[in-house]
């Protein structure tokens, strides 16, 4: 089985391949009518200008590029969109381990451009910045990472001016980006999490028992065997091996735990396949970058533990899907409660597992406008 076939926290994302579709003339005033003549297949390349020139930033005074930089000694890839360079700096650190969100990004991020200057980062040895397995093997670890997270959030306020910019965390990135608020809340407008991670062990628990429920509820034998046979999960020294993790997300996956609804993220990964922002070895760097980092960050995040850290510089905001049991929402819910902030907001998406940016998007957007975006006025007043 391939890494990206079961997700870890988030996923790992698929290979590139071919669209279909059926052509289209154009009429005398310019309106495009469909061909009665033979299917015609479009090359990838066609597929992502066609995409590429949809969600262009015309604005002038807006921003779009890919930048190359040399964060923590290696050299890392973001993107950075926006249709004013005035609006605050959004940067969402992807989760994982290695589940880079940039060649994804193209279908549900646009509507947040209007709002802020939305920066994708691929961590390293992930996605456009796996780079040479021998040199960044070695240096994966949760520390590092957070360190390299505050190097990207120092490059941005240098380069576009910004005294704060806002942090959203996904899943594994959840692990980096609350370290980060932690070390450094005076660089944050806001820390937004999304799957938030508080404690690997509590997580794994709390989800394996989940899993095992929802596999009983329905009678399905199968999983209810495989779920049992991986017990005690974690195991006694609160360790969950490589082989029961897999068993645990393959069904939890199937039960719509990662996207409520579902039994796999095929539709999500297949977005990656029409990625304007990747070439075909960037896609292909995607597992190799997957495999590379999963054993020892998977470590990393079953030694994680905020539980007893509740004191933070800048506001803290959870963004929870009701039926996640990737990493269940009542963990980070019961955290939040205890937690001592500037300010804090909790909201639930009452329709999604651990996906909601795909799985609601329109509310997603609306929240980030709402609870979100006016944050930065606060903490430039407060900045003043």
């Amino acid at each position: 089985m391939k890494t990206r076939d079961l997700p870890i926290i988030v996923l790992a994302v698929a290979l590139a391949a071919a669209c279909t579709s059926a052509p289209t003339a154009q009429s005398a005033d310019g309106a495009r009518t469909r061909s009665s003549t033979a299917e015609r297949r479009f090359a990838r390349s066609e597929v992502t200008a066609i995409i590429a020139d949809a969600r262009r930033i015309v604005s002038p005074a807006g921003v779009e590029e890919r930048l190359a930089i040399r964060i923590g000694g290696t050299t890392q890839w973001i993107s950075v969109r926006g249709s004013d360079r005035r609006n605050p700096i959004l940067l969402m650190i992807h989760g994982g381990p290695a589940s880079p969100e940039m060649p994804t990004s193209w279908a549900f991020q646009r509507g947040w451009e209007d709002y802020f200057t939305v920066v994708q980062w691929d961590q390293r040895g992930a996605g456009k910045s796996y780079g040479d397995p021998a040199a960044i093997a070695p240096t994966l670890s949760l520390a590092r990472i957070t360190e390299d997270a505050g190097e990207v959030v120092q490059y941005l306020r240098a380069r576009y001016g910004k005294q704060k910019i806002f942090v959203l965390a996904h899943s594994w990135g959840s692990l980096v980006g609350l370290g980060l608020a932690r070390r450094h809340p005076e660089w944050l407008y806001a820390y937004v999490g999304m799957g938030q991670i508080i404690s690997g062990r509590v997580n794994e628990r709390v989800g394996y028992a989940l899993t095992l429920a929802a596999a009983e509820a329905r009678g399905n034998a199968q999983a209810v065997r495989e779920l049992k046979a991986i017990a005690p999960y974690p195991g006694a020294d609160g360790s969950v091996p490589i082989d029961k993790l897999m068993v645990e997300r393959k069904w939890s996956v199937a039960f719509g735990g990662l996207s409520h609804g579902r039994d796999s993220l095929s539709y999500y990964l297949n977005l990656a396949e029409l990625s304007p922002d990747y070439s075909d070895a960037d896609i292909a760097a995607m597992d190799k970058g997957s495999r590379l980092s999963l054993t020892p960050l998977w470590a990393d995040v079953m030694r994680s533990d905020f539980t007893e850290v509740l004191d933070f510089g800048c506001p803290i905001v959870i963004f929870a899907g009701r039926h996640d049991t990737t990493t269940p929402s009542s963990i980070a819910a019961a955290w939040h409660a205890r937690v001592r902030a500037p300010s804090k907001r909790l909201v639930w998406f009452e329709r999604s597992a651990h996906m909601m940016m795909v799985e609601e998007p329109g509310r997603f957007l609306v929240h980030l406008v709402r609870d979100v975006l006016p944050l930065a006025r606060t903490g430039q007043s407060s900045a003043r």
